[in-house]
């Protein structure tokens, strides 16, 4: 059995959620905030048989995009501590997925 965390954009949680319960896997997931812009984030575990690890590893992918955002950023420019407003592209999106061993597993 494995553990999957699977940290995932807020814009795509609601897929990778419909996509996973669809197909029978059970979740708990919780709400997290992450990364350099501090965007939210999901964050689900699932505990999963070793043979349907493959599977669910493909919904998230499936359902977890990657895309472009641009973020304002300022510049200084010139000696007289004079800034300028320019936009940055930058990644975000996509899944960080993390699959752990299970050594036991209890439920009550």
């Amino acid at each position: 059995m494995k553990l999957i965390i699977a940290i995932v954009n807020n814009d795509d949680s609601h897929f990778v959620n419909t996509g996973l319960t669809a197909e029978g896997y059970q979740i708990t997931k919780i709400s997290s905030t992450g990364g350099f812009l501090l965007n939210g984030n999901t964050t689900f575990f699932l505990g999963v048989n070793d043979e349907r690890v493959e599977r669910a590893l493909e919904i998230i992918k499936a359902h977890s995009k990657k895309r472009v955002k641009s973020i304002p950023s300022t510049m200084p420019i010139g000696a007289a501590g004079s800034f300028s407003a320019m936009n940055t592209d930058v990644s975000v999106g996509g899944a960080t997925v993390f699959i752990l061993d299970v050594e036991r597993f209890c439920a009550f």
